[in-house]
């Protein structure tokens, strides 16, 4: 599912005031849309990456994917949210090594939880700095617009 399109269902989801974060991040991809094994070609639609995205996470070890009796990839539900978790961090900015490491952690166990959790935390402050710096940038941005007598955004 492209970002826009992820965007716009999760701010729909938001404006019902009983929902929680977790509730809404879980309902962006409900595993009941996937009842079947996808192909690359219907996995990279379905998130707004292409198949070469999706095999260059695989080479890196960020996924496992199962194949047909043709030696075709064949995506299960589990497979996909996975998808969809690495695609939003990479988009968010966190680094493939970073990435790969919270996969390793997962992969060992529960145990790893207090370590994933510091990660995901971290990166979570950076996104937050990003988001700020990009805010100002955007005042930026709408002040020349402005001052060349353009219309500023809403």
């Amino acid at each position: 599912m492209a970002t826009v399109d992820l965007m716009a269902k999760a701010l729909a989801a938001l404006t019902d005031l009983d929902a929680s974060v977790t509730d809404v991040v879980h309902s962006l991809l409900d595993p009941g849309e996937v009842t079947a094994p996808l192909g690359i070609s219907e996995v990279a639609e379905l998130l707004g990456v292409s198949p070469h995205t999706l095999r260059y996470y695989e080479r890196c070890g960020l996924i496992t994917v199962d194949r047909d009796m043709n030696d075709h990839r064949r995506y299960d539900a589990a497979a996909v949210r996975r998808l969809v978790f690495l695609t939003r961090m990479r988009l968010s900015g966190m680094p493939m090594r970073d990435l790969q490491h919270y996969v390793e952690l997962v992969d060992r166990g529960e145990g790893t939880v207090p370590e994933r959790l510091d990660l995901l935390i971290e990166h979570r402050d950076t996104v937050r700095l990003r988001i700020r710096e990009l805010q100002l940038s955007l005042v930026a941005t709408e002040y020349k617009i402005a001052t060349y007598g353009g219309a500023a955004g809403p």
